[in-house]
């Protein structure tokens, strides 16, 4: 039946009272343009602490944001009571854009990716010379995801004391990544924290090692007053026990930087990488893929980097070094 006649306006449109009282639905979002700046420091069960200027709050993740992820190192846009007293609870409205995404997958044949950290610029590698042994090639795949990733890496080497650090760094020395060498007597005094914090300056650094390198025992010497667990290594498997449960993000002694320590890893998957990007990270070798076949793997007959290095524009080592790399996205950890 029909309600209106064919010529109907406004005033012959009956409209239901809205009972509840409250406001229609609708589909605009508002755009918070008041909203104030934050930090994710660490996410425990779904709320976030944020640093809003210079106090901590509570924080979740607002309905708006849908499945959009929010993790340690994000700079994000927050609403509600920022006061961070007990009991309060503010809200994220909004993720910045991010400047580097760390990120890696449970193994190499696994599609889904998990972010480590947002917005960092160096990868601090941490690996024991032994108790637990180095696992050379956990370092080439963190070394392929920093990368990747446009982070700067840095090498760790913690427990000199232990066993000398000679093999470790040449088999890293045609890659010319920085490193610094600790023992246990050392982070004692200071004096490894000392050196280890000079390359940290005015950084956003994430740590990552498996368990029982050391990790959390460093950045407890980086940053004094915030000390977080360690463990000890198991001396029937040489493995460490996780002590870390979650990402950390911690500042250095006078506003100097920011540490972010991470759980302990076991494995990292490279299923996201794209191997043609490594080689960004090869200015030297960079330009001879100009003549290499289309999607060349750069390891196989009719690469020419091969051609480039023999007319002298790099050093064989660092060929054989990109190599290596590349290798660790077909191969296991523990091959």
């Amino acid at each position: 039946m029909r309600r209106y006649g064919k010529h109907t306006d406004e005033d012959d449109v009956r409209i239901r009272p809205n009972r509840k009282g409250n406001r229609p639905r609708t589909h605009i979002r508002p755009k918070h343009e008041d909203a104030a700046e934050g930090f994710v420091l660490t996410i425990d069960r779904g709320r976030l602490t944020v640093l809003v200027e210079d106090r901590t709050i509570t924080a979740m993740k607002a309905r708006e944001l849908g499945r959009k992820g929010v993790v340690v190192g994000d700079r994000v846009a927050v609403v509600g009571d920022l006061s961070g007293d007990k009991d309060t609870l503010a809200r994220i409205v909004r993720v910045e854009e991010r400047s580097s995404v760390l990120r890696r997958t449970a193994d190499d044949d696994d599609p889904y990716e998990r972010v480590v950290v947002a917005n960092a610029d160096q990868l601090a590698i941490v690996t024991a010379l032994a108790d637990p042994e180095p696992r050379p090639r956990l370092i080439d795949r963190c070394l392929v995801a920093a990368f990747d990733a446009g982070l700067e890496p840095l090498l760790v080497l913690t427990k000199s004391d232990l066993a000398p650090a000679d093999d470790m760094l040449k088999t890293y020395e045609a890659l010319g990544v920085p490193y610094v060498v600790t023992s246990r007597d050392e982070l004692a005094d200071g004096d490894a924290a000392d050196r280890v914090r000079e390359r940290l300056t005015d950084r956003i650094t994430v740590f990552v090692g498996h368990s029982g390198v050391g990790k959390t025992t460093l950045v407890n010497a980086l940053v004094p007053d915030r000390q977080r667990a360690t463990g000890r290594v198991n001396a029937v498997t040489g493995r460490g026990r996780h002590t870390t449960t979650s990402a950390l993000a911690l500042p250095l002694p006078d506003a100097k930087g920011w540490a972010i320590d991470t759980p302990g890893v076991r494995s990292f998957g490279l299923h996201h990488v794209d191997p043609a990007r490594v080689i960004h990270a090869f200015p030297d070798l960079e330009p001879g893929t100009e003549g290499c076949p289309r999607a060349c793997s750069h390891d196989e007959p009719d690469c020419a980097l091969d051609q480039w290095v023999a007319d002298g524009h790099a050093e064989p080592a660092r060929l054989y070094s990109l190599r290596r790399l590349l290798a660790t996205r077909e191969r296991r950890e523990g091959d």
